[in-house]
């Protein structure tokens, strides 16, 4: 089964930028639409951004302006690149493959984000 695994999460000041990475194996990476997702302290996971195979992105809410999806289907990774980071960005970050509304593979353990002075 497809692993996804996510990576780049540290703790950064606000204002600052971080830059994650999602990952899978296997050769159909091109054909995914990935989503990503986080989950705040105490929250449940929510969806928050989608690079289609395509390459068209979506975002919503607070991210919108502030973060930036890109793929690079030779190395089968997708890209978060996040700025402007305010302590409301933290948590743990995860991403997924979709194949239509078919999940891809499995979560990843997720990359942790803090933002914080």
């Amino acid at each position: 089964q497809v692993q996804f695994v996510e990576s780049g999460g540290g703790l950064v000041q606000p204002g600052g930028s971080l830059r994650l990475s999602c990952a899978a194996s296997g050769s159909r990476f091109s054909s995914y639409d990935i989503n990503w997702y986080r989950q705040a302290p105490g929250k449940s996971r929510e969806w928050f951004a989608r690079i289609s195979a395509g390459g068209s992105t979506t975002s919503v809410g607070s991210v919108k302006g502030r973060f930036t999806i890109f793929r690079d289907n030779a190395r089968s990774t997708v890209f978060l690149q996040m700025s402007a980071l305010k302590p409301d960005d933290t948590g743990v970050y995860y991403c997924m493959g979709f194949e239509g509304s078919e999940k891809a593979g499995s979560w990843g353990q997720g990359t942790q984000v803090t933002v914080s002075s």
